[in-house]
């Protein structure tokens, strides 16, 4: 009998908690979510019920004049184009200068690695500073060099994870088995390592992608030609331009009834085109991320682990 009740009471403390965690995992999964319904909606709402505060779970006067108004400058297919080239050379270059460096360091008969290991994690928490970088890419004439967004950058951290996974994750028997037929180093690496390696190597990649595709300040640093810049900066500079211009009283002050009642109605497309150009900067991640899923979990944990 008191195994019953307590076999009854146990059940009913699962129950709740099944429904407690349900309600928590809800309430968080609300939070992560609706910032980007709603970013979604308010690109697609009348500027009016936008600015009137009318907008909350669905569109309300639906128009696509901030995505068109986005669009409709050439600008943003340059800054598409190259932020798509920096994002897929950058992402192949650091993929292929740190794999093969995390997998010689995962192994322990390399002579100096201690050395070697210390070497890197010092570059994690020092650095030359803006200016020396700066002089550094000049002398190697990277200032309005494209290869300065793809060379550059490269994460230690990223590359101490990949070593951690190679040096759990692959048991140093295949190795071992694979040295006795006569295989070396290079055939290890490429036969054994790299197709073991699918779920890191694809975590790494996105990484590696979602930082050079939101990155903006080394190109504001290191080009000063339009017709380089990525997308993020160029949709940087459309919302700080219109901005600009309503908060100069002088410059607002010289137009004449017809273009200062313009430039309002463009300020007030400008509160709609800021959360198009969210999305615009944001969907191709978004679109990429479901098929890397399902690495993720299993890359990101495996490579967690100390070693």
């Amino acid at each position: 009998m008191v195994k019953k009740n307590s076999a009854i009471r146990a059940s009913r403390g699962d129950a709740l908690f099944d429904v407690i965690n349900t309600l928590f995992m809800a309430v968080f999964l609300f939070v992560m979510v609706y910032p980007l319904y709603y970013t979604i909606i308010a690109s697609v709402s009348d500027v009016n019920e936008l600015g009137l505060g009318n907008v909350y779970l669905w569109p309300r006067g639906f128009t696509l004049n901030a995505y068109k108004n986005v669009f409709i400058n050439d600008s943003v297919w340059t800054g598409y184009r190259n932020t798509l080239i920096y994002t897929v050379f950058g992402t192949l270059y650091q993929l292929a200068v740190m794999v093969p460096l995390a997998y010689g360091l995962s192994k322990k008969n390399l002579f100096g690695r201690p050395l070697l290991t210390w070497y890197f994690l010092f570059t994690m928490y020092f650095s030359g500073g803006i200016v020396p970088t700066y002089l550094l890419m000049k002398d190697l004439g990277f200032i309005n060099n494209p290869l300065v967004m793809i060379v550059t950058g490269i994460s230690v951290y990223n590359m101490v994870v990949t070593r951690t996974f190679f040096s759990n994750a692959i048991p140093n028997e295949l190795y071992e088995s694979a040295r006795i037929d006569g295989a070396n180093e290079f055939r290890c690496f490429f036969q054994i390592a790299l197709p073991l390696s699918s779920a890191i190597i694809a975590v790494m990649a996105l990484y590696h992608a979602v930082g050079i595709w939101n990155a903006y300040f080394s190109a504001m640093i290191y080009f000063t030609k339009t017709n380089l810049f990525p997308l993020q900066l160029i949709l940087r500079a459309i919302l700080v331009r219109n901005q600009a211009m309503m908060t100069n009283p002088d410059f607002f002050a010289s137009m004449s009834s017809d273009e200062q009642l313009l430039m309002v109605e463009k300020a007030r497309m400008a509160e709609t085109m800021k959360y198009a150009v969210i999305f615009v900067a944001s969907a191709p991640l978004l679109i990429a991320y479901p098929f890397v899923q399902k690495f993720f979990v299993k890359g990101v944990m495996i490579g967690s682990l100390k070693g």
